[in-house]
């Protein structure tokens, strides 16, 4: 199936006019269309909510958007709290789902209210430390071994440092309960990006069966069962899409079959996807810089691997589409590159696309999660901006770029600073009056 861009180039080029590349673009519509899928996929539950993934794309306008359409967040550090409570997420409207947690983190968690999900069984001794045990609390599990679907291994939790033992989550919640605990939640995150529609249904099962052990081994009331994420996407054109509709009614029959006949008919169901609610409505559009011709054909662009590092660091696929170009016969053979000092610093390897010239636009697809917040900067490379493709076609950027001076900040108690800051500017100035100003990034028009 073939992957279509969410913007024209003409859309693009309207953009660069305002906002050089390289740029992450979001698609408001398709977020809300997502988000109302998902919510519909699941309304048989009462208690149902998605609690978004603050870490896969950490920025405030697409987390009123989310808010709006009926979503929690679901964050693991302090900065993601404050992020979220900046917001105006409040309360249990926050999963705070955290390991090797620092003291401010749980002080933060606990004075917001957030529902905390406790990683091991030491964090209880840990919270009752540094907080107060709050009367609705959730606990990590982790059944160890290899998880499978059939007899593909989907994932190895017994290799993940999350989570608890099964004998474990019964002390913890024994104990919380004895510090004033009432309500349980369990939580368990067992394998990443499945594209399968059988991956939810399984894991609700396992949970499932689970919270009516647990329950009636620690003596406690399970109010929510948490499926986190792992429900992924389809990067590769030919990779069919998980239907999120399939998927609950999958959960629905699960939870008919097993927690209804042991009474707890009523308990929530939460999911916490990061992924499949942003990665296909978000992208990195970059330039066309250079072009190399040696024991390859290489096409430089004006992003690198610090804009998104999932295939320099995973080998991960991301579809590439050249706007424009999006009838052309795809009759050239190129590695996408960016400028980092590291071989690996590519986009695309030995990828079939049209004939790139320079100053095309290139669009990389499904970069809405785990994109512009696994930036970095390596090299000196710089954050990019990010935009909002509004509903109404219109653009907002809701993000600008990194300058130089940004990187160097944090020298503001050093002496080197009002250096570094007037060399900033006199590079700057020079570049402006120069006849390389022509080649500023995103200036190039093919």
């Amino acid at each position: 199936m073939a992957k279509k861009p969410f913007i024209s180039l003409a859309q693009a080029r309207d953009i660069i006019a305002d906002v050089p590349t390289p740029f992450h673009v979001y698609d408001e519509a398709g977020i809300r269309a997502r988000a109302r899928a998902v919510n519909a996929a699941f309304s048989w539950n009462p208690g149902f909510r998605e609690y978004f993934a603050v870490k896969a794309t950490p920025n405030p306008y697409l987390l009123k958007i989310l808010q709006e359409e009926g979503c929690g967040v679901d964050t693991s550090s302090y900065t993601e709290l404050v992020l979220s409570d900046a917001c105006g997420f409040k309360g249990h409207d926050i999963m705070f789902s955290s390991n090797d947690t620092p003291a401010l983190d749980m002080c933060e968690a606990a004075r917001l209210g957030a529902l905390i999900n406790l990683d091991d069984l030491t964090m209880v001794d840990f919270l009752e430390q540094v907080a107060d045990v709050p009367e609705t609390i959730f606990c990590r599990y982790n059944p160890g071994g290899v998880f499978e679907l059939g007899t593909d291994i989907m994932d190895n939790p017994g290799d993940a440092k999350y989570g608890m033992s099964e004998a474990q989550m019964v002390e913890a919640f024994g104990r919380l309960a004895k510090r004033g605990a009432r309500r349980f939640g369990i939580h368990a995150f067992l394998a990443s990006n499945t594209v399968t529609n059988e991956y939810y249904p399984t894991l609700a099962r396992q949970l499932f069966e689970l919270a009516v052990r647990v329950s009636q081994a620690a003596g406690v009331r399970i109010f929510a069962i948490n499926l986190s994420g792992g429900v992924g996407v389809d990067y590769r054109p030919e990779q069919p899409a998980n239907d999120i509709a399939v998927i609950g009614e999958g959960v629905r029959r699960a939870y008919e079959e097993v927690l209804v006949p042991a009474g707890m008919g009523d308990v929530a169901i939460f999911t916490e996807m990061g992924r499949y609610m942003l990665a296909p409505f978000g992208a990195l559009v970059t330039t066309a810089i250079h072009e190399k011709h040696i024991y390859k054909e290489y096409v430089g662009v004006d992003a690198c691997a610090a804009n998104l590092m999932r295939p320099a660091m995973y080998g991960a696929y991301h579809h590439i589409t050249v706007l424009g170009k999006e009838h052309e016969p795809c009759d050239h053979i190129y590695d996408v590159t960016g400028g980092l000092c590291e071989n690996n610093d590519k986009f695309a390897v030995d990828r079939k696309l049209p004939k790139i010239d320079m100053g095309d636009v290139l669009f990389i697809h499904d970069a809405g999660a785990h994109g512009f917040s696994m930036g970095y900067n390596y090299n000196g490379k710089l954050r990019s901006a990010e935009v909002l493709l509004r509903e109404d076609g219109s653009h907002q950027v809701i993000r600008r770029a990194e300058t130089p001076m940004d990187y160097f900040a944090t020298f503001d108690q050093t002496p080197f600073y009002d250096a570094i800051r007037t060399s900033n500017a006199q590079g700057e100035r020079a570049f402006a009056e120069s006849k390389a100003s022509a080649w500023r990034p995103g200036a190039q028009q093919a």
